[in-house]
């Protein structure tokens, strides 16, 4: 009998909840290199940024979560903050799924650019945002935003600002 590889379940991508907050908290502390932020700071993201952020949920445990926003004075702008995908979901396109997610949401239907920092050495992230680049057949431009020195106080790697777009809005039905 040929043995025959069974396909990975794909996560459930939904809104957060403020159940989530923990949860998010410690997702993003098992995955390093991310900056962790405080609990309160990942509640507040489940809660008032719910909108723009996305929980992906597999066999019950949350195994991937994007937060970002839309800043106020660019409202044509998706800023994404963090990435964050699990061991257990990781090789299956979750970070990429869960962007273009956000982006068809309601609430982004204005947004045409998306921008988020990455360090350099990020291999990860930068080859996530280069293939949702090609996906949205728009350009990838970077350019320093927040400097080691400057900064960071020499503390931090520079942060390098990642740009993608422009690309065709979401669709109004």
């Amino acid at each position: 009998m040929q043995n025959l590889k069974e396909e990975p379940q794909l996560a459930n991508l939904r809104a957060p909840r403020p159940e989530d907050g923990a949860s998010v908290h410690g997702l993003v502390a098992n995955c390093p290199p991310l900056d962790g932020n405080s609990m309160y700071c990942n509640l507040l993201q489940c809660t008032h940024f719910s909108d723009t952020c996305v929980a992906a949920e597999l066999d019950g445990e949350l195994v991937g979560f994007v937060s970002g926003y839309i800043p106020p004075a660019t409202p044509n702008v998706f800023f994404c903050w963090q990435m964050a995908v699990g061991e257990k979901a990781r090789g299956q396109g979750l970070a990429k799924r869960m962007l273009r997610e956000i982006l068809q949401r309601e609430h982004c239907a204005q947004v045409s650019f998306l921008e988020t920092t990455i360090t350099e050495s990020n291999e990860a992230s930068w080859a996530v945002f280069q293939s949702l680049a090609k996906d949205l057949n728009c350009e990838l431009s970077s350019s320093v935003m927040f400097d080691r020195e400057r900064h960071f106080n020499g503390e931090h790697a520079t942060e390098m600002l990642v740009r993608l777009g422009p690309f065709v809005p979401r669709q109004k039905n």
